[in-house]
């Protein structure tokens, strides 16, 4: 229900400001632009699920070896206690958890083509968990917003925009996007706990999030420790050699148990073709109405609006030259992404505006995209108040990094 009350909205809004532009400022291209913003998101959306395949199908293969090899349930025992209190509806033990650690893990590192397939796998182990097929989980809900969230501990992706739009110190926003993140997480982890009744304050709980917090602080000082020029070396090399070190982990683990890794990779990758392919249709109708609604000009009308708003009781308005990237990012990441770069060539990848809007990709994930692609996957349609959390992370990490930005760098 509230993605239909959303995609219908995009649509209205689109239209209502595109007649605007054509009555009252006679932009008699406004309409054509609308229809070709229509069928270049679907081509997007359609490349961007044939990328997915690959990836899935490969990633889904590593962890049926992992499966198998036993490493799943390892994990799943050594956070058993933390996501009982966490997700109370995933039995304990339940291979779920090490699909859960595993998708959280990938996203902490920046790498998003294993986060993706590692979510849909765990989304869908959850859909067998669930009673009512069309409507999300309570622990369905908990491990999206946490996806939504976007808690990245390395944003390598970010720091190489920056380095090829001539940022002097490319990695500057390393720290600000962490603790932007932080607290998108914290934030969506309270949000739900409230609504799902979870109880935060307990030991269990406390333990684990303490530790947590105590190793984003570690990795925070090693990295204050390096030289500039070295941080975006070190943190790319430190993601992909985890992830590979990971593979072999499950490929040398599955052969310790004699298990015919071949078969099991085929196995998995099976079906990771099969869930690529369901996801076509719901990727395509989300990105089709946020292009719409880009492309309208529903967006800057917005961004000038809350200028004006905040101008009038005095506020310093900075901050607003890089919200068409907090704007669209629970919309699309591809989008923000344009509008982070956008921003950077605009104004200087060093301007205050330009590490603003990297910070602000940086500190959540895309809400509307997630929701599309998880709960497509597994044919959820109703998504409760999972809407409503996410977009609370959202706004906590957006807001949490334009206070960061200020404090760092105007």
């Amino acid at each position: 229900m509230v993605l239909n009350i959303i995609w219908i909205a995009f649509f209205l809004i689109a239209f209502i400001i595109a007649l605007i532009r054509l009555i009252a400022y006679g932009d008699i291209e406004v309409f054509p632009a609308l229809i070709k913003s229509t069928f270049d998101m679907a081509e997007s959306g359609f490349k961007i699920s044939l990328y997915l395949t690959g990836a899935m199908t490969l990633w889904l293969g590593i962890m049926r070896i992992g499966e198998k090899g036993g490493v799943i349930n390892m994990l799943s025992r050594a956070l058993s206690p933390f996501f009982s209190k966490l997700f109370p509806g995933i039995p304990k033990d339940h291979p779920v958890t090490g699909s859960i650690v595993m998708n959280l893990a990938a996203n902490m590192l920046g790498l998003d083509n294993a986060a993706t397939p590692l979510g849909l796998k765990a989304m869908t182990q959850l859909q067998e968990l669930n009673d009512k097929k069309d409507t999300a989980s309570n622990s369905m809900i908990m491990f999206l917003v946490l996806n939504t969230s976007g808690l990245t501990i390395i944003p390598v992706t970010i720091m190489v925009y920056r380095a090829q739009l001539g940022a002097a110190n490319p990695s500057d926003i390393f720290i600000p996007i962490l603790i932007s993140t932080f607290f998108s997480t914290i934030a969506g982890i309270i949000a739900v706990s409230l609504i799902q009744k979870i109880n935060l304050l307990n030991k269990v709980v406390i333990a684990y999030l303490g530790s947590f917090t105590l190793i984003i602080a570690g990795i925070i000082y090693y990295f204050t420790q390096l030289p500039q020029e070295q941080i975006e070396l070190v943190s790319s090399l430190a993601g992909n050699m985890i992830l590979f070190t990971i593979i072999i982990l499950f490929i040398s683990l599955a052969l310790f148990k004699r298990v015919n890794v071949y078969d099991a990779f085929i196995e998995g990758a099976k079906d990771g073709f099969k869930i690529a392919i369901k996801i076509i249709p719901y990727l395509i109708a989300i990105l089709v109405a946020v292009g719409v609604f880009r492309t309208s000009g529903a967006m800057d009308f917005l961004v000038h609006g809350i200028a004006k708003f905040f101008s009038f009781f005095g506020v310093n308005t900075d901050f607003v030259d890089a919200l068409p990237t907090a704007f669209m990012k629970p919309l699309s990441g591809s989008g923000a992404r344009g509008m982070m770069i956008e921003t950077m060539k605009s104004f200087g990848a060093d301007s205050f505006a330009g590490r603003l809007a990297c910070t602000v990709q940086g500190a959540t994930d895309t809400t509307f995209y997630i929701i599309a692609v998880y709960f497509g996957s597994v044919g959820i349609r109703k998504t409760r108040h999972a809407v409503a959390a996410g977009l609370i992370a959202d706004l906590a990490g957006i807001v949490a990094a334009i206070f960061v930005a200020y404090l760092f760098f105007h």
